[in-house]
């Protein structure tokens, strides 16, 4: 429960990282009923004058699963992230609110999930989106794979999927520099085909079963770690048949590594990883 103190109400976070991705996570019976969510979460996820983070992650009841969870760009957008499920679902276990196996309620509907004695955690994903009007993306194609995207300079072939966020592919023989990362990948998040900008995963393909990335998200900018972007480059290589079709996929960022199991299509993502809670406090809230 929030405690008032003079001026503030002081209220209980927890600072959690998955590969590396890292969030701020708080239950929402903490604050008060008003809260509003986007302006916290540009404040909270402000690595000089907040907590710092890659969004911010809210508990909350569901009427419908085990528990409900709402994500937060650093920027204020709504958005969905696997990296901060696995995050929620580690500290609500943590806390009691759930058990290892049940369903969380997220912005683009419920997703099973279990959680072994070791803290492995599989999360069920769904299953990708191609259909450009579900994207959303500006285009006729369907699926969108080898799509030639014009930018300032060049033009680069595109992959595209959903998978819970829209992630933008681009298969590479090694990783980009930053110099060509901090300038071509913020072009592909705001192009206009993208009308709801784009995350970017520069990915490598390192064997048949293993893939590497450098990640650019969108609202966030470079990121270690992204658990929709990994199960996306995971979806598409196998789609493309750069990797093998039978099996899981190790999918390794500069934060770690996540495990990836695709059937095919028609078939649900299921996404598995650790979660760790970094340190506990409490954050003041001007009450007035």
């Amino acid at each position: 429960m929030s405690r008032f103190l003079p001026g503030k109400i002081s209220c209980p976070f927890a600072k959690m990282q998955a590969v590396g991705n890292d969030f701020v996570v708080l239950a929402a019976e903490d604050f008060p009923p008003d809260t509003d969510w986007r302006t916290l979460a540009v404040q909270l996820c402000n690595r000089h004058y907040g907590i710092g983070g890659d969004g911010l992650m809210l508990m909350e009841p569901s009427t419908m699963a085990d528990l409900k969870m709402r994500m937060f760009n650093p920027d204020g957008t709504e958005d969905m992230c696997g990296n901060g499920m696995r995050c929620v679902l580690h500290r609500a276990f943590e806390t009691g609110k759930i058990g290892r196996v049940g369903k969380i309620e997220t912005i683009v509907g419920l997703r099973q999930f279990s959680i072994l004695a070791d803290g492995t955690i599989t999360t069920n994903m769904g299953k990708p989106e191609f259909a450009p009007e579900h994207l959303p993306m500006h285009t006729d194609s369907h699926p969108v794979l080898d799509f030639p995207l014009p930018l300032e300079s060049e033009t680069l072939p595109i992959s595209v999927v959903s998978t819970g966020s829209l992630h933008t592919i681009l298969f590479v023989e090694t990783l980009p520099e930053d110099a060509r990362f901090l300038n071509l990948s913020p072009q592909i998040e705001n192009h206009p085909i993208f009308p709801e900008r784009t995350s970017v995963i520069w990915t490598q393909v390192e064997s048949a079963n293993r893939l590497r990335l450098r990640i650019w998200e969108r609202g966030v900018g470079e990121t270690l770690g992204c658990g929709t972007g990994a199960s996306a480059a995971a979806v598409l290589a196998r789609l493309q048949h750069k990797v093998s079709a039978n099996g899981t996929i190790t999918v390794a960022s500069s934060g770690g590594e996540l495990v990836v199991g695709w059937a095919g299509e028609g078939s649900d993502i299921l996404l598995t990883g650790l979660a760790q809670t970094v340190f506990t406090g409490t954050y003041c809230l001007n009450s007035r």
